[in-house]
């Protein structure tokens, strides 16, 4: 089956720099904002259940991140955090949107993070799942491997190791990434020349103290206290062998004590995959619960 059948809608392009970003708009344009940021090596297509859900009665805004999902791919790119969040910024400014409730996984916790301790005005609430805008000083072997020189881009680039890696390790529910599920997650990663950013953002795990993003990541963290008056809800595949309940989840526990959290079994790193059904309603009290802007 086409994956297209479950990624439906009409896409939207932002032009910035000489380079396209692909983004999708759902939902009534006066409605409040949700901004649904996702991480590698995944696209747009991450969010389908959550934006069919929520575009009822939110506008809401999915990028594909430059390098990613349906956006340009340009070879000679700086494909870093501090980049990425300026390109959302970018895109945010552009459509002239605020009250903003920002909905995170993956590297996309640090991307969203980075927008919002940088404009905390213009964020409502934030939904994070298995993510981090924090250092820890821990990476997952896969990872780890996939980001070694020479080795790390004929597995990543090359043999598409490090998606189709992904796709095994990153469910708890593997009879859920079905063909077509798995197909879409393929779709704009046929290449060498398609996964050029999913080798960037895997280099650009600041691990080391002099690493250009380590800056970022460490500025990102100072400014976390700044969010603390926003209302925060946590989803976390307790499965996740990359961002784990011990060294990610406790994090997010010590730098937002009142945020409301749900650990959720059976469920992995693609914990929206494995868990929509579960999430969904409880995205949607909370969002209710903590009242729409007026």
């Amino acid at each position: 089956m086409d994956y297209r059948t479950q990624y439906t809608f009409p896409s939207h392009y932002f032009e910035n720099n000489g380079v396209r970003q692909h983004y999708l708009d759902e939902g009534p344009r006066d409605a409040p904002v949700m901004v649904m940021v996702h991480g590698n090596p995944t696209w747009s297509f991450y969010w389908r259940h959550l934006i069919c859900e929520f575009s009822k009665d939110h506008r809401v805004i999915v990028p594909d991140h430059i390098g990613c999902g349906l956006s340009d791919k340009p070879q000679d790119y700086p494909y870093t955090l501090e980049t990425h969040i300026n390109n959302l910024q970018a895109l945010l400014n552009s459509l002239e949107v605020n009250d903003i409730t920002l909905v995170m996984h993956d590297w996309g916790g640090a991307i969203g993070m980075g927008y919002a301790t940088r404009h905390p005005e213009q964020i409502r609430r934030l939904a994070v799942m298995n993510t981090s805008a924090f250092f820890r000083p821990v990476l997952y072997w896969a990872i780890r491997l996939s980001r070694s020189p020479l080795l790390g881009d004929l597995l990543t680039r090359g043999l598409n190791a490090f998606l189709l890696g992904a796709l095994v390790l990153g469910t708890s529910q593997p009879k859920r990434l079905n063909r077509t599920v798995r197909t879409g997650y393929l779709a704009p990663y046929r290449s060498w020349h398609d996964r050029v950013a999913i080798l960037g953002f895997v280099r650009d795990i600041p691990m080391r103290t002099d690493h250009p993003t380590r800056i970022t990541i460490d500025e990102i963290e100072a400014r976390l206290p700044l969010l603390l008056d926003k209302s925060m809800i946590i989803f976390w595949g307790v499965d996740d062998p990359v961002f784990t309940t011990e060294a990610f989840l406790s994090g997010w526990r010590e730098y937002f004590p009142q945020a409301e959290v749900h650990e959720l079994p059976n469920a992995g790193h693609f914990v929206v995959e494995d868990a929509h059904e579960r999430i969904i309603p409880l995205l949607r009290a909370f969002v209710t619960q903590t009242g729409e802007p007026l």
